[in-house]
């Protein structure tokens, strides 16, 4: 990175940047009042970017002062915008984050970052704004290029004329921008050595950070994970009981299955809190919705949620969002529907199908608002799992639970009849590793297979399934923790002419795929030997619903068609959640396959395992 040093010769067009200095973010222009400082001292390079002021000499009356102040702070109310870690409050030294509406300053305090470095970072927050009475005024720093305002990404470089500062973000603002007033080899970002640059955000003097309040960087993590519940937690809620329980440490060995409950329960606890409070807090309003009818007659909404892009919650199709209307033309409404479809290359629209198209308000386009609808059943699934594997001795084979436990044991070898091939019809044929893979899994009740991509897993557990299904009796049961893992396997244990069934959330069952033709709920809609149940379902797609008598004797058939379809099936595929699907609860598999098992949390592999499970093959990447 170039040094601004050489701004300060004679022959340097740029001079310095005095009190008639401005700073261009996004598409104004805002003036930077005194102190006066030359160009050379906003180098990366100086020290004073990353460093507190020179300290102030302070008398011992003085000292004794601040001392005194610090003992009556408690009866001192602070201002709004004090830092929300230390309580400084200096104008030009706070910062307010966008997002959360919380005020921080650019002290280190006992810390290695910044204040506000420190909260942007722990909160995954990226946007700011000055306090109104800082040198800048209140100004939201922002590419001039694009108006981005991820500071992160923000750099400044000093323009040509007029003494100003152009803030652009790193990419691709900075690399692609062609204006003649500035040189893009000279951009700096806005955040060095984990805090924003002086001439931005003054750091707080000496005095002030002395009569700042202390705080460790242990307790602000705790902080920000009690603000993550309560938006109004301080300091002193950290002092109360039971805040600041830290769950049990993972053990590699467990004397039984209920102290593995009692260590994993929690934390599958915490993450289904976690998950909660992130869905439930992602509320969008402001939306504007383009109606369309499906070819089911259900209401389509198609719009786009801008917060998406922050990365902090991710939109799955299946997914369910709550569609509110919030305006004049229409009477209040509500609608639950599921995610068809979640931006991509070609368009950044989200799909929403509507449960119920009554009262649908389509002639309305704006002011709609988005909420994300949390479902707790996947981690009451996990829980369910974990207590079964604990109160039911016939959950797993006896192996099993002691290996899962991590208990030492003999290695057990199954009696059973090889087959003379290892390669599957339908299949490419197997080289010598993928071929002793097979051959030692089908002897073996525990068995790990790992490699990196490309080595021909797939391949490989699709020959070890076909392999199963032809030497035990009952189904085999193939999950892996990604709908596009279980779709990709299924496609290719269909190929070898198993009798294969995809089983799929009900949210998922308008959504088509490769392996569409394979699902339960297709299948059963093909099933020609159910005559009543084929009129039943004809008369559902011509008039939209059934009257509550052929209803309750279509659910009734749909359930039995269901259940002989899965006990024909020589393999069933689906996710590690959807082993807990009621339709499989009296079902039980002896031999399970997991893909993609290393991206799976453990809990959520004991959810197909406790099905019955007397042989268990695990596959993933070696990382």
């Amino acid at each position: 990175m170039d040094s601004f040093d050489n701004f300060n010769d004679s022959t340097s067009q740029y001079g310095i940047l005095d009190d008639t200095s401005s700073m261009v973010s996004g598409y104004t222009s805002v003036r930077v009042d005194p102190p006066v400082q030359e160009l050379d001292s906003l180098s990366l390079n100086d020290q004073s970017l990353s460093e507190t002021p020179s300290k102030v000499a302070l008398s011992e009356d003085d000292f004794d002062g601040v001392l005194d102040d610090l003992r009556e702070e408690g009866a001192v109310d602070l201002p709004a915008h004090a830092c929300s870690y230390c309580g400084i409050h200096s104008p030009p030294s706070v910062v307010k984050c966008l997002i959360c509406s919380k005020w921080f300053c650019n002290s280190r305090g006992n810390t290695s970052a910044s204040h506000i470095v420190n909260h942007l970072v722990r909160a995954k927050h990226k946007e700011v704004v000055l306090h109104a009475e800082s040198p800048l005024g209140e100004t939201a720093p922002e590419c001039y290029n694009c108006g981005s305002k991820n500071v992160f990404m923000l750099g400044f470089i000093p323009a040509k004329s007029d003494t100003v500062v152009v803030l652009l973000c790193r990419q691709p603002c900075a690399t692609i921008s062609k204006d003649i007033s500035w040189n893009a080899a000279l951009w700096a970002p806005l955040i060095d050595d984990r805090s924003f640059l002086s001439w931005l955000v003054k750091p707080p003097s000496e005095t002030e950070q002395l009569r700042a309040r202390q705080i460790s960087f242990s307790q602000i993590n705790r902080l920000e994970d009690l603000w993550r519940d309560n938006a109004n937690a301080t300091l002193e809620d950290l002092e109360k009981p039971g805040v600041d329980d830290e769950p049990q440490p993972i053990l590699l060995r467990y004397e039984d299955a209920y102290q593995y409950q009692n260590i994993f329960g929690p934390l599958v606890k915490i993450e289904a809190d976690y998950d909660k409070r992130l869905k439930e807090s992602q509320t969008q309003t402001d939306i504007t919705v383009r109606w369309d009818l499906g070819l089911n007659q259900k209401r389509v909404a198609w719009f786009n949620l801008p917060k998406l892009e922050s990365g902090e919650v991710r939109l799955a199709v299946g997914d369910e969002l709550r569609l509110r209307y919030q305006g004049e033309l229409h009477k209040a409404w509500e609608g639950v529907g599921h995610v068809i479809k979640i931006p991509n290359n070609v368009s950044d629209e989200i799909g929403l199908e509507l449960r119920r198209t009554e009262g649908v308000p389509s002639e309305c386009t704006h002011n709609f608002a988005a909420d994300f609808v949390w479902k707790s059943t996947s981690f009451d699934r996990m829980q369910l799992a974990m207590k079964t594997f604990a109160v039911d001795e016939k959950s797993v084979s006896g192996y099993i639970y002691h290996k899962l436990l991590g208990h030492e044991l003999e290695p057990q070898v199954l009696r059973t009849q090889m087959p003379k091939r290892f390669s599957a019809p339908g299949l490419p044929e197997l080289n010598h590793s993928q071929m002793y893979a097979v051959k030692s899994v089908l002897q073996k009740p525990l068995s790990l297979i790992q490699g990196p991509p490309g080595t021909g897993k797939t391949v490989t557990s699709a020959s070890i399934v076909y392999h199963l299904a032809k030497m035990n009796p009952g189904q085999v049961l193939v999950c892996a923790p990604s709908n596009v893992a279980v779709d990709q396997l299924t496609e290719k244990i269909h190929s070898t002419g198993l009798k294969v069934v995809r089983l799929t959330a009900k949210s998922r069952e308008a959504l088509d795929s490769s392996v569409a033709f394979l699902t339960l709920h297709r299948q059963v809609a093909n099933h020609t030997s159910h005559v009543e149940l084929q009129k039943l379902i004809q008369l559902k797609n011509e008039q939209g619903e059934l009257s509550s008598n052929d209803e309750r004797k279509y659910k009734t058939l749909v359930r039995q068609c269901e259940k002989e379809i899965l006990n024909a099936a020589d393999v069933i595929c689906c996710t590690c959640v959807g082993t807990g699907d009621p339709r499989l609860a009296k079902v039980k598999f002896r031999t399970v396959l997991i893909d993609e098992a290393t991206q799976a949390a453990e809990p959520e592999c004991m959810i197909p395992l406790v099905l019955g499970c007397k042989q268990v093959v695990l596959v993933g990447d070696h990382q």
